[in-house]
């Protein structure tokens, strides 16, 4: 398909709305109060009616590594909203392990948590995660498989001989075992492929910040259309039935004063010139990607200005346009009082425009 090819999509109701933090700290203030304002960061997102709050998970930095147990920890303050992780790299993660901690924290937050996975990864880190005999991304793909059976409460082991800690012909299967999770599990989509791959095997879908596989000419906003609609072209031929909602990350910044207009230009800005490495929490690790891309990737754009243009900008967007869910990525050198202020205004100044109502 060509980038000329691409319809725009119709407008979608905005039927839900949430945000993507870093849980990031600073060298001065440390990991302990880092964490702690995120949990009052996801309490404010609740008072305000946010249906859903997102961890991104980054391991060696000053960013969250691990969120099962902070989801574990915010779910003791809040009631409603739903915690999900956007994305954990499969590649990482002991796919057992990591399906009794998921359902573990299920069971301990009323059935709220949201896990997005990712079947991609992150060059250099395999030797500290342990090297695989075949190539990182079939690697990870096994790992997902062997994740949703897991989920599922598939029998992974029968009990075949003494020693196993169980009489023999015991089915094994994970426990805790949380029965509705296998249906809030998403797909973490950066291309058309990984959105075929998540309708394939039945997961939800959240396209990000970062896309690779554009045409020639294809914008982000165009691109990230034509990756929803695969999405559910897919789903409807393999499935028969409807998919679920689609959920997108974007950069959504409402200023409602001339200094917070001058704050959010500044930040895209800096994205514009500085990509993945913008705004960054002191002492953080310096990314060593930059903002000249290879051909085929791209970043998404960022929709700054008064409530009112930025309002026109994302209804004229035909990536968001096409969402469910929109996932406000929160810049992540944004400390507790300005990312409070953003969610605020976003959920009271631009939202209700694009047929957003409070949870």
């Amino acid at each position: 398909m060509t980038a000329t090819a691409v319809e725009l999509p119709e407008q979608r109701v905005t039927t839900r709305l949430g945000f993507n933090t870093r849980v990031s700290w600073t060298d001065d203030a440390g990991p302990g109060p880092g964490l702690r304002d995120g949990i009052a960061l996801y309490r404010a997102a609740e008072a305000l009616g946010y249906q859903s709050a997102w961890a991104y998970q980054r391991h060696f930095d000053h960013y969250l590594s691990s969120p099962l147990p902070f989801f574990a920890a915010v779910g003791q303050h809040t009631e409603r909203i739903a915690l999900g992780s956007a994305v954990i790299p499969m590649r990482y993660q002991d796919p057992i392990l990591l399906a009794e901690a998921a359902g573990t924290t299920d069971l301990l937050v009323g059935g709220r948590l949201e896990l997005a996975l990712a079947t991609g990864s992150l060059a250099g880190w395999d030797p500290i995660f342990g090297g695989v005999s075949t190539d990182a991304r079939t690697e990870a793909r096994r790992r997902l498989e062997r994740f949703l059976a897991a989920v599922d409460g598939e029998t992974l082991h029968v009990v075949d001989g003494p020693g196993q800690g169980a009489p023999v012909g015991t089915p094994i299967r994970v426990t805790p075992h949380s029965p509705g999770l296998r249906g809030r599990l998403r797909h973490g989509a950066a291309s058309a492929g990984s959105a075929s791959e998540a309708a394939r095997l039945g997961l939800g879908l959240i396209v990000g910040t970062v896309l690779r596989g554009l045409e020639p000419g294809e914008s982000f906003p165009q691109y990230q259309a034509r990756v929803i609609e695969t999405y559910r072209t897919t789903w409807r031929a393999e499935r028969g039935t409807e998919p679920p909602p689609v959920a997108v990350a974007a950069s959504i910044l409402p200023g409602t004063t001339a200094a917070l207009r001058e704050t959010y230009a500044a930040y895209d800005l800096q994205r514009r010139t500085e990509g993945m490495a913008a705004s960054r929490p002191r002492g953080a690790l310096e990314p060593v990607i930059s903002a000249d891309l290879p051909d085929g990737m791209s970043i998404s754009p960022v929709h700054h200005g008064d409530p009112d243009s930025v309002a026109a900008a994302v209804l004229a967007d035909p990536g968001l346009a096409a969402a469910d869910e929109i996932v406000l990525f929160l810049p992540p050198a944004f400390g507790l009082d300005a990312n409070v202020r953003l969610i605020t205004d976003l959920a009271r100044e631009v939202a209700p425009a694009l047929g957003w109502a409070p949870g």
